[in-house]
């Protein structure tokens, strides 16, 4: 019997996605655990392996196809000992016609109702307003908008009564409600693309998401931003002497990985910052797992360092190196990316000095780390150069109030500048 494969759902949230590519074709014969296609979800492209061994017979959702719903059948295996020229998906249902009904007595009209009384008409007439020089004189002095006005007066006249009546800056009241209400629609329509010579590139459902969500936090999630220098010398020389005691492991931290370290330890010693927001709840977490962005072909994703706070930096080093390399050939399962408790982003080594990131909600924070740099600083009261890296936390404020993001971000830079503190 023709075995049916369907849109598997490679996350717990997926619930369509895009067969982005086959790697087998009609003939092929299979076995568990082979390579079957390449799954693009609304967070990363995965691999679909196959469960049951036979000959493909046909590939019925071409590579490319969009919007398939999981559980959507989307090949047919032919099982051992079957014809797989004869094992096809089944036809779907043909639509027939429906049945001409016999037409239907119509009901009798029924007594028209008492026309109510005439309401005021609106007293735009394409550009020009229609308003008597009272009308206009009063307007202005009191600051109304005359064109928001609806008229009383003959064929919608606006007269001195209905100045008198409104209250200047008052919202429009027949034609401001419905160009306000038509404006969302008009801000979804896309763009007009110019006359240049260009290419267009079709967004991918993690360029998708990347959008929706970003929109959505920067929309609903009130931020606060609180930014600190950071001097990084004594980080760097711990770095430098713990990497050739790790020569022999083939470990080499990089200066990330103790950030990472340190905002995980930092998260448990103000633990009000290590919480998320929910409608009725707020959840605090006991256990520091930092989501890191990492940019890759098709947009930026963020594996997790599950229980940074406890483990050693060799470890956070090793793990974040692999995490880093699948997600840029998209190899990360759900687990690895899905969750945190707060995120990290670090945009140092372009260049940046500073800058705040977008919360990824429903974390409650997300640090932005700029690039280290020489600076004159003040040390011991007396002025010199030091190496230092402005550091900006951004907060949701519902759920962090910003003494205690500040609380945070000073124990941060306690960490980061007393590194063996985070060591011990």
């Amino acid at each position: 019997m023709p075995i049916e494969i369907k849109m598997p759902a490679l996350s717990p949230t997926l619930e369509e996605g895009t067969l982005a590519k086959w790697l087998v074709k009609a003939g092929d014969t299979v076995k568990s655990g082979d390579l079957m296609a390449e799954i693009e979800t609304d967070k990363a492209t995965m691999e679909f392996e196959a469960v049951d061994e036979g000959v493909i017979a046909e590939i019925v959702v071409p590579e490319g196809t969009d919007n398939v719903k999981v559980g959507a059948v989307i090949a047919i295996l032919a099982g051992e000992g079957e014809d797989a020229s004869t094992a096809k998906a089944a036809p779907a249902p043909k639509n027939e016609a429906p049945k001409a009904e016999a037409p239907k007595e119509e009901p009798k009209a029924a007594a028209p109702a008492p026309s109510p009384s005439p309401a005021p008409t609106p007293a735009a007439s394409g550009d020009r307003v229609k308003a008597s020089p009272l009308a206009r004189r009063i307007a202005a002095e009191r600051g109304i908008e005359i064109s928001a006005l609806s008229g009383s007066g003959p064929n919608g006249r606006i007269v001195k009564a209905d100045v008198e009546g409104a209250k200047p800056g008052a919202a429009p009241s027949q034609a401001g409600s419905v160009s306000a209400a038509e404006a969302p629609a008009a801000a979804a329509k896309p763009a007009t693309v110019p006359d240049i010579p260009h290419e267009a590139a079709k967004l991918s459902n993690v360029r998708k998401t990347i959008a929706r969500r970003l929109t959505e936090s920067k929309q609903t999630v009130p931020h606060i931003y609180l930014t600190v220098d950071i001097r990084l010398d004594a980080l760097l020389k711990l770095r430098g002497d713990l990497n050739k005691s790790l020569e022999g492991r083939g470990v080499k931290l990089s200066v990330n990985d103790l950030i990472i370290k340190a905002l995980a330890v930092s998260l448990i010693q103000v633990p009000k910052c290590n919480v998320m927001f929910t409608p009725d709840q707020l959840i605090s977490f006991s256990r520091a797992d930092i989501s890191v962005a990492v940019s890759t072909p098709s947009g930026l994703i963020t594996p997790i360092i599950v229980g940074a706070n406890t483990k050693g930096v060799a470890a956070i080093s090793t793990e974040m190196k692999d995490l880093a390399a699948r997600a840029r050939d998209n190899k990360l399962a759900p687990h690895e990316y899905q969750g945190g408790t707060a995120s990290l982003s670090n945009m140092g080594m372009f260049g940046i000095k500073q800058f705040e990131a977008v919360i990824n909600p429903p974390q409650g924070m997300i640090m932005a780390i700029g690039a280290g740099e020489k600076r004159p600083y003040v040390i011991d009261d007396a002025l010199a150069v030091a190496t230092i890296m402005s550091a900006t936390g951004s907060f949701d404020h519902r759920a962090i109030d910003g003494a205690d993001g500040a609380e945070l971000m000073q124990a941060f830079k306690a960490l980061v500048e007393n590194p063996l503190g985070m060591l011990a």
